[in-house]
């Protein structure tokens, strides 16, 4: 019998369970899909804790990749044996066989393996979405300098990469020096370590006091006040993630009183709200991967009945890259 990783009830990784499940065929519109690799990605915790709410029983996982078993009626874009990827709800990818809506998955290319595909796509249309369509009122040309937070994890590594292919200068933070020495080498023009550095006056001194057009920052609570005070007039404050907590409730006439300051709370799957545009986004993304501009570095492997011990180093912030489940 097929197994997936449940939680009847919020809470820590302890709340997370192997079980059996059924899976049955594919209605309208959807697919059944066996995994082959499962993406391991903070949403997950979020969902987990509680913190973004969802109805329990809940099967956990956002990203997967494997063969497509069966569509549903309607379904035109895939078909039985088909090789695919997804990143996009409803939750359920810790699993070894679902059925899900067929509009946010897409066929993967050959020259994509199972475990690329599986660990790129939710972090690599984030960063699609956030470089490409997340943009300061400005707009952003080659040489700009821009700020990415936690540059060491999966989306950042790819945001480090995909920035310098723009023409971006990259400001990466980080929160050890062997992170900071990462993100350089996935390219970053720059990093800090936050633990050990004034991240602020880093930016200030790198830019000549201007500051950046953009932060783009998933950590939330710990760098929310710093992110505003490094950006320039008009800039843009794209929050994406609330690693550190959510963002306390703050007064928008601060925003004017900074330089007339943006700030968004972006969403992935706003941005993929269609297939055409799940599409879009994930064609550029395959480009960018397959031309060789953007590598995904695979750092964590854990069999899916130690997810339990996945959410807990991620957690920790003591991964790099992207991380995998084995189903």
């Amino acid at each position: 019998m097929p197994q997936a990783i449940q939680i009847s009830q919020f809470g820590g990784p302890e709340v997370m369970h192997l079980v059996d499940v059924t899976v049955g065929e594919p209605g309208p519109g959807e697919v059944r899909i066996r995994h082959q690799a499962i993406g391991l990605n903070y949403i997950d915790v979020y969902q987990r804790t509680g913190l973004y709410p969802n109805a329990l029983p809940l099967n956990l996982g956002m990203e997967g990749a494997g063969i497509v078993e069966a569509v549903g009626e309607g379904v035109t874009h895939l078909k039985a044996g088909d090789r695919a990827a997804y990143a996009g709800g409803p939750p359920g990818s810790y699993s070894q066989v679902r059925v899900m809506p067929a509009r946010t998955v897409c066929k993967l290319p050959d020259a994509i393996s199972f475990e690329t595909g599986a660990a790129m796509m939710l972090k690599g249309l984030t960063a699609q979405y956030l470089l490409k369509k997340t943009l300061p009122v400005e707009g952003l040309v080659a040489g700009d300098f821009i700020l990415f937070h936690a540059a060491a994890g999966g989306v950042g590594l790819i945001a480090c990469q995909w920035a310098k292919a723009l023409g971006l200068q990259l400001i990466a933070t980080a929160g050890s020096d062997a992170k900071c020495q990462l993100a350089l080498e996935h390219g970053a023009a720059h990093a800090i370590n936050y633990r050990s550095e004034d991240f602020v006056a880093r930016v200030k001194a790198i830019t000549g006091g201007a500051g950046v057009k953009v932060v783009y920052d998933s950590v939330g609570k710990d760098t929310f006040e710093g992110s505003l005070n490094v950006l320039r007039p008009f800039g843009l404050l794209a929050s994406f993630g609330n690693a550190s907590g959510p963002v306390p409730p703050f007064a928008p006439g601060i925003l004017g009183a900074k330089g007339s300051l943006y700030i968004t709370r972006a969403t992935l799957f706003t941005h993929m709200a269609t297939r055409e545009a799940s599409q879009a986004m994930a064609d550029d993304l395959f480009a960018v991967v397959q031309s060789g501009a953007v590598k995904i570095r695979i750092d964590q492997r854990y069999p899916l009945a130690e997810v339990a011990r996945a959410h807990t180093e991620l957690e920790a912030r003591s991964t790099t890259g992207c991380s995998i489940l084995r189903p």
